[in-house]
C-alpha cells in the first residue's frame, strides 16, 4: 500500500468522523432499501389512528420550540389542526435568535418549507429545509451580510451544528410520512419558545426586521 494511498484512507476516515451541520449532503435521486421503512410505518400510523386523523393525512406541519426542545406534529383534516406527537429534539445548537451567517451555528426562526428528503444523510436520514428563504435573503442584501448560511435539516442522531436532530425512530417516522403526504404538503414552523403561552417579541438588540417575523409566528402558532 502506498503512502499517499494510506494518507488518503486515514483522513477520509477521519473527516467521516468529524460532526457537522448537513455537510453539503448530496441530494438524493432515488429512495434506498431499507428494513426500517415497515416498522417506521406501523408506528406513526398507529399515532396517526390514536389522534382519530386519517391516515395518510392531506397535510401536515411540523412546529420546532427552540428553548424546550419539542417539535410538534399536527395533521390536518376536516379544516382542522390535530396534535399526532410530539417529539423530543435530542440535539440543536445556538440560543434563541434567528440564524443570521454561516458558522453562527443558531437554527433558523420563521417558516419553512420541506425541499426534498434525503436517504443518504449522515445522521441516518433527513428533510431538508427551505432556509436560507426569500425574506432571509432579502434581509441579508439589506443589511449586507453575503452568507446567510444555509444546509438547514431536520435529521436523526443525537447531536447538531444548526439543524434540529430528533433521533433515528423519529426521523424514520416523519421520513415516512413526509415521503407519503409529498413534501408539497409539509410545512415547518421554528419559533424560539412557544407563541401560544407568551407572545413572542424581539429584544432591543435584535434585527429591524425580527419584531414582523416574531407576529407572523405568533399568528402561526395560534392556529395549532
Amino acid at each position: 500500500m502506498s503512502y499517499f494511498y494510506s494518507m488518503s484512507l486515514i483522513l477520509s476516515l477521519l473527516f467521516s468522523c468529524l460532526p457537522q451541520n448537513s455537510f453539503a449532503e448530496e441530494k438524493p435521486t432515488q429512495m434506498k432499501s431499507a428494513s426500517w421503512q415497515s416498522k417506521a410505518q406501523q408506528r406513526i400510523s398507529a399515532r396517526f389512528e390514536q389522534a382519530g386523523v386519517a391516515w395518510p393525512p392531506l397535510k401536515i406541519a411540523l412546529l420546532a420550540l427552540k428553548r424546550s426542545r419539542k417539535l410538534e406534529l399536527r395533521a390536518s383534516m376536516h379544516s382542522k389542526w390535530h396534535l399526532i406527537h410530539t417529539y423530543p429534539i435530542l440535539g440543536a445548537s445556538g440560543t434563541v435568535g434567528p440564524k443570521l451567517r454561516q458558522g453562527d451555528k443558531q437554527v433558523p426562526e420563521g417558516a419553512y418549507r420541506v425541499l426534498w428528503l434525503n436517504p443518504k444523510s449522515r445522521y441516518h436520514l433527513s428533510m431538508k429545509l427551505d432556509y436560507p428563504n426569500a425574506d432571509d435573503r432579502r434581509h441579508a442584501r439589506e443589511e449586507g451580510r453575503n452568507n446567510p448560511g444555509g444546509d438547514i435539516f431536520i435529521h436523526g442522531k443525537d447531536v447538531s451544528i444548526g439543524c434540529i436532530a430528533i433521533g433515528d425512530p423519529a426521523i424514520e417516522e416523519l421520513y415516512t410520512l413526509v415521503q407519503r403526504t409529498g413534501v408539497e404538503n409539509v410545512s415547518v414552523y421554528i419559533a424560539p419558545t412557544d407563541p401560544r403561552q407568551r407572545p413572542l417579541s424581539a429584544p432591543p438588540q435584535a434585527p429591524a426586521w425580527l419584531d414582523a417575523r416574531y407576529q407572523e409566528l405568533n399568528e402561526i402558532f395560534h392556529q395549532f
